[in-house]
């Protein structure tokens, strides 16, 4: 494999690992379910809030997947690449780096559990064969290429081991040097090799016994590849010390400020619904981690921060032994970072989330790669992307800091930013400029910004029914209409900025008029279509062939802090499809391009 471009197109955006026997820390004791005090006291708000709110989140490939960016020098790899990534995130405003440690396995040099290392030797290319289907891979010459690119790959991680460097513990020293908090990430049920449990080299022992994993975590009727649904059952004491004994290491073996259980890989742990005293259960085995970091930071003399990456529905995750709001108000976790999975969440409510969690732990909006499943065309190169990559998009990256910032979110969260740099797509590309200054929302005010929604489509992109449902697209009979609501951060109006709202329609289906109203003001159906994006992603600029957009002109002035309203009718004869809204805080006027008649 020659770049990280290749690693994604192989990887289904995600990662791999190795397969081999559990070596679990000896002699050392782990914690059991009985009952345990709440924690007495949790760092302040403030402690966070004034020194970590530019958070940038890397999992366990960042430094690998392009080797030339990091390393173009080429050789065996070194930790210059790590030194050079962390420099790069210090020099483009990142105040703290969350570096993941886990997929289903250790990505580093783990003493505790197993590693993806563990068992491969240079040039295996048969370690790798039974992944392949994991990945959509089958047809056998696809099989061999694929094994080949691995081999590259993990070569990477093994160039270290040998040189004596464990990337995870050059990570601190790298952000140390740099005034750079660092922050270790682990993900609570990875799920990338489910397609084959016994397998994939992926897979912990664990996972390959059919008796470990959850059974009920799906329902009549939902769509996917359920094999996606079956992770670790946590109300197993065999999944729980497991996965106690890998946070214990990098709590105490690594030299992190803070810790972040990632539960949007997966949002899995008990069976739902759970009982009272499965939830109990649960939530003293979170106290057990927080007496843990307590520990680490009385050693240290510094705050040890503990938080939680989740999807945004509180009740849902309490249905499977998550009690978020019993373990904020008791000062168990000090951070959220509510998300989408993959897709950005645009409309996520961080102010109902506040009302429910209280003031004692920081909530961050958390800006994930991924705009929405909407495809869009670039006629330069004539491809079409059926995700765009906001990463390289500076107004849609402001809107969405915006919009959460607007809420009350206390920081941002940069989650599969990179991916912008893997992405197949000429003019596409990661640009880290963008990461300063995301999180001062007085920064942002007044700048240019590209609002959109969350969509329906992309099944394998959306994880029902841990995100709200998402408003569009929809059907629009005869004479409906329907209001649709997003967080947006309110204009000066002496910049010159108007607001233009797109409303994507099927080419052939808007035959009357449509009109649109902005926070209740009067509808109008004047309107210009228009072929192009509101603001180009990288090379994509245009809607599909299938699309079309029309634009409607309003005062920026009537845009509001926080919660606005676009509301759009269906005046016509035949029944209507919004494809999606999309709003543009705009200096100028649009430059409109007519639909030709043919």
């Amino acid at each position: 494999m020659n770049t990280r471009r290749d690693f994604i197109r192989t990887t289904a955006l995600g990662a791999t690992a190795a397969t081999v026997l559990p070596r679990f820390l000896e002699g050392a004791p782990l914690p059991d379910s009985s009952s345990h005090a709440a924690p007495t006291s949790s760092a302040p708000r403030s402690d966070l809030t004034t020194r970590h709110r530019n958070l940038f989140n890397g999992d366990t490939c960042t430094y690998f997947y392009n080797p030339e960016i990091w390393q173009p020098e080429g050789g065996p790899y070194s930790a210059r690449v790590i030194h050079r990534y962390v420099t790069m995130l210090a020099a483009n405003g990142i105040d703290t780096f969350l570096i993941n440690a886990n997929a289903s396995k250790a990505w580093y040099p783990s003493k505790v559990i197993p590693t993806i290392l563990d068992g491969y030797k240079r040039g295996d290319r048969e370690f790798f064969r039974a992944h392949a289907i994991c990945v959509g891979i089958t047809k056998p010459d696809e099989v061999e290429v694929f094994m080949d690119k691995q081999v590259v790959f993990y070569n990477h991680y093994l160039d270290l081991v040998e040189s004596g460097v464990d990337w995870l513990a050059e990570t601190s020293k790298a952000c140390r040097q740099q005034g750079v908090a660092p922050w270790v990430s682990i993900r609570m049920n990875d799920l990338h090799g489910h397609r084959n449990f016994q397998g994939s080299f992926l897979n912990l022992p664990l996972l390959k016994r059919k008796e470990m994993r959850l059974h009920h975590s799906t329902y009549p009727g939902m769509a996917g590849d359920l094999t996606y649904r079956e992770g670790l059952n946590y109300e197993l004491k065999e999944v729980r010390d497991h996965m106690f004994a890998q946070i214990r290491e990098v709590v105490e073996d690594y030299d992190f400020d803070g810790l972040e259980l990632d539960w949007w890989r997966q949002p899995l742990c008990c069976e739902p619904t759970v009982s009272a005293s499965t939830l109990a259960m649960m939530t003293d085995w979170f106290r057990e981690v927080r007496a843990l970091t307590q520990r680490r930071a009385a050693k240290n003399g510094r705050p040890y921060f503990l938080g939680m990456r989740i999807p945004g529905r509180l009740e849902t995750l309490k249905s499977i032994g998550l009690d978020i709001v019993t373990l904020c108000q008791e000062g168990t976790l000090d951070f959220l970072c509510p998300s989408g999975f993959w897709r950005t969440a645009w409309d996520l409510p961080h102010d109902d989330l506040r009302r429910q969690v209280g003031d004692r732990p920081a909530i961050y909006g958390v800006i994930e790669e991924g705009a929405n499943a909407i495809p869009t065309w670039s006629p330069q190169y004539n491809l079409t992307k059926e995700i765009r990559y906001i990463s390289s998009s500076p107004e849609m990256l402001h809107a969405n800091a915006a919009g959460k910032l607007a809420l009350g979110a206390d920081g941002i969260e940069w989650f599969n930013f990179y991916v912008g740099d893997q992405a197949q797509v000429p003019g596409i590309a990661s640009n880290y400029v963008l990461l300063r200054d995301i999180h001062r929302l007085e920064i942002l005010r007044g700048r240019e910004k590209h609002y959109t929604f969350g969509d329906r489509g992309f099944t394998g992109l959306s994880q029902p029914p841990f995100e709200a449902p998402p408003q569009i697209p929809v059907i629009l009979q005869k004479n409906w209409r329907q209001s649709f609501r997003l967080p947006m951060c309110a204009e000066p109006g002496d910049r010159g900025l108007r607001l233009v709202i797109q409303i994507v329609l099927n080419r052939d289906a808007a035959t009357g008029p449509v009109p649109v109203s902005f926070n209740g003001s009067w509808p109008t159906a004047e309107n210009t279509k228009n072929d192009r994006l509101l603001f180009p992603c990288g090379s994509l600029t245009h809607h599909v062939k299938e699309h079309v957009g029309q634009d409607y002109q309003f005062p920026v002035t009537l845009v509001r802090e926080g919660w606005n309203e676009v509301t759009v009718e269906n005046c016509g004869e035949q029944p209507l499809t919004v494809v999606c809204i999309e709003l543009g805080v705009m200096v100028a006027a649009p430059e409109t391009h007519p639909v030709s008649a043919g």
